[in-house]
């Protein structure tokens, strides 16, 4: 017995017809009609019972359907996973994010990524963007979720999004830009994120100031939960906002021509892990429809 003997019988206990079966075979009648009887002869039983006017599936014959199909089904299975094997994406993928990443979208894009790898497991890891640079270019990492500035010849960048940056306050402050000079601020840690900590003090020098940072955290979302605690204000961009309507706090936008924020995607150059270019691919469409 072999698979041809299970995909033909298949066929035609679907269709019930030789006619149809054999054009959905790509075969003519008499092949399939061969095949059949050399099946029916080595199991020593009737599988069907055809006439000038039908084909009808015996007892016997919907047992062995039942038993065809999965069958079938897990020869397709052994096929994908021995692919994905040779392909390289049954193993593992290690994907940083910076802090600000919506985890919404990272949860539709791990969805997506289960259902088309089931066998990859993905390894997620929150840290800045100078970290996942480094990790990206040493190869502990085999993409990132980054926002730029990203300086190296070693990594290829995909661009997500541009967004504008706001000034972020608890709810019961009195938000004027006039009072901004005199209000302590809360930003990322200058060691662990030094170009946005660089971001936040070139914005508010350029609005008329110099920020006094009061607090300093390696989380924009324990950033945010110390504004709306009345600890001081803050810079995010946009998307972070959007994420975070829970919290007891209110904005306002700063001119764009002063403060835009652009995150991106990169990973190495060199890199051959077969699972990246669906990653790369999910993760922008998850972007651009948010």
């Amino acid at each position: 017995m072999e698979i041809r003997h299970l995909t033909y019988f298949k066929a035609l206990a679907e269709e019930l017809h030789f006619g149809k079966a054999a054009e959905r075979l790509y075969i003519s009648q008499p092949p399939l009609s061969r095949q059949i009887k050399d099946l029916e002869e080595e199991l020593g039983v009737v599988l069907l019972l055809r006439n000038n006017k039908r084909v009808e599936l015996t007892e016997a014959g919907k047992y062995f359907l039942a038993q065809v199909n999965t069958i079938i089904q897990n020869i397709e299975h052994t096929k994908s996973i021995t692919q994905q094997i040779h392909q390289n994406i049954s193993g593992s993928f290690r994907l940083g994010y910076i802090s600000s990443t919506s985890k919404a979208i990272l949860a539709k894009v791990l969805k997506k990524i289960e259902k088309q790898y089931p066998y990859l497991h993905v390894h997620l890891f929150e840290t800045s963007t100078q970290e996942q640079q480094l990790a990206l270019e040493s190869g502990k990492l085999d993409l990132g979720i980054l926002r730029t500035p990203v300086f190296s010849n070693e990594l290829t960048s995909v661009k997500l999004l541009n967004e504008p940056l706001y000034i972020v306050a608890p709810k019961n402050f009195i938000l004027d830009k006039r009072d901004l000079a005199d209000a302590h601020f809360i930003c990322f840690n200058q060691e662990y994120a030094p170009e946005y900590y660089k971001l936040v003090i070139q914005i508010c020098n350029k609005l008329g100031f110099n920020p006094k940072i009061a607090h300093q955290s390696n989380s924009m979302h324990s950033i945010l939960e110390l504004v709306s605690s009345g600890l001081g204000l803050a810079i995010v961009p946009k998307s972070v906002i959007q994420t975070m309507t829970h919290l007891k706090i209110q904005f306002i936008e700063v001119d764009k021509r002063l403060a835009q924020t652009e995150t991106i995607l990169a990973y190495h150059k060199s890199s051959r892990n077969a699972a990246l270019p669906t990653f790369v691919q999910y993760i922008k469409d998850e972007f651009v429809t948010k």
